[in-house]
């Protein structure tokens, strides 16, 4: 079955018949390639997916290839059917999009650009002109100071994973048992936290959506609301220029997330993220333009759309896998509850603490739209049932 479906997808792409319509390869079948395929449907792009398994949560209803991303032959071959290749995460070996660049594949982001989102020390070398805690790599406990302190993993951390609040040497040291080496940073007594996504073309157009404020709880976002309530105007436009001054600066194609720390009037940069990102998700329908559709428009080099909100407010709720599996019987309850509210599901396993879907509202009482989306975060997991 899997032989013939393999088949299939390729003679989709070796097919003579004409069509002037790109094909977009996508390194990656979580949920960011998902939500990609909608707009690119609309637009009549043609998608590939490069799928660890056919199972997974884009691979379920999009042409994919199963293949290792960390195989230098496998992903050259599946470039090779593909005019332009992007990413859905970091985890692609930079040696590998360097080899298909060398090969003449149109990678976008491109190498130099995606370093940024894989090692952190990189990037807080190359931001070192932008507002940031004060940080450097450390590879041994002794001799740092200043606790308690934030120590990251250089590479492959997200979602709160890589990253400890450490309070003494010898917790220092046991991270350093692990890791050999780490980012370390001070401590940023910060208000609250704040994503802009940017979108950036090959020729530098770029575009911000609203700042988003981001919601966590034990290092995983769990809410978004757009625009952030507590930004003033003039901090809101301060962060939007910050982040699209850093994707000209370290030329990011596009869609691309710049985590920020708020304390007070300042801004502090945390991480980038150089694809669609989960604060981004309430553009779906609270965007003119979505992030998806951006990033498929960025990386095409056609020109950018509208990134303005279709409401006032925008409440995005990340629905997390619990002990409740059943997902489909709370649509009964919820959508009669209110039918304003847009479930998005992405077909995902449903383990405990994993993002397995979202929820978007939107309107203008800030008040209504948080609790709604939080009663229905709290009925699909099963703590409440009215």
């Amino acid at each position: 079955m899997e032989f013939m479906f393999l088949r299939q997808t390729l003679f989709i792409y070796d097919n003579p018949v004409s069509d002037t319509f790109p094909t977009v390869g996508i390194i990656g079948a979580g949920q960011l390639a998902r939500m990609s395929i909608a707009p690119a449907e609309a637009l009549g792009i043609n998608l590939l997916i490069l799928a660890q398994d056919s199972n997974d949560s884009a691979a379920q209803i999009a042409n994919h290839i199963v293949g290792d991303y960390r195989d230098l032959e496998t992903v050259l071959s599946f470039a090779k059917k593909c005019d332009v290749v992007t990413f859905e995460h970091e985890l692609v070996p930079l040696s590998i999009i360097k080899s298909l660049e060398v090969a003449g594949i149109v990678v976008r982001p491109s190498s130099q650009a995606f370093i940024y989102s894989q090692d952190k020390a990189h990037m807080r070398e190359r931001l070192a002109n932008f507002p940031a805690p004060k940080s450097y790599v450390a590879t041994s406990a002794a001799g740092v100071s200043g606790y308690p302190l934030i120590a990251k993993a250089i590479s492959g951390g997200y979602d709160g994973r890589g990253v400890w609040k450490v309070d003494s040497e010898d917790e220092l040291s046991e991270i350093m048992t692990q890791l050999g080496r780490v980012l370390i940073e001070e401590l940023v007594d910060f208000d609250y936290e704040i994503a802009v996504m940017v979108g950036r073309s090959p020729h530098g157009q770029a575009t911000t959506w609203a700042p988003t404020q981001t919601i966590q709880k034990d290092g995983i976002c769990t809410m978004t609301i757009s625009p952030a309530p507590a930004l003033s105007a003039e901090l809101s436009e301060k962060a939007q220029k910050l982040a699209l001054d850093i994707a000209q600066e370290i030329g990011v194609v596009g869609v691309m997330a710049v985590e920020l720390f708020v304390k007070g009037s300042q801004l502090f940069v945390n991480e980038l993220a150089m694809r669609p990102h989960n604060s981004g998700h309430w553009t779906i329908e609270g965007s003119q333009t979505s992030q998806f559709e951006q990033h498929l428009r960025a990386v095409l080099d056609l020109p950018l759309g509208d990134p303005s909100m279709t409401a006032p407010l925008a409440v995005m709720g990340n629905i997390l896998g619990q002990d409740n599996s059943d997902m489909y019987r709370p649509y009964l309850h919820l959508m009669a509850r209110n039918p304003r509210l847009k479930f998005h599901h992405y077909k995902k396993e449903a383990r405990k603490g994993r993002k397995i879907g979202h929820v978007n509202l939107l309107g203008d009482d800030i008040v209504e739209l948080t609790q709604e989306v939080q009663h229905a975060l709290d009925y699909m997991s099963g703590e409440v049932d009215e």
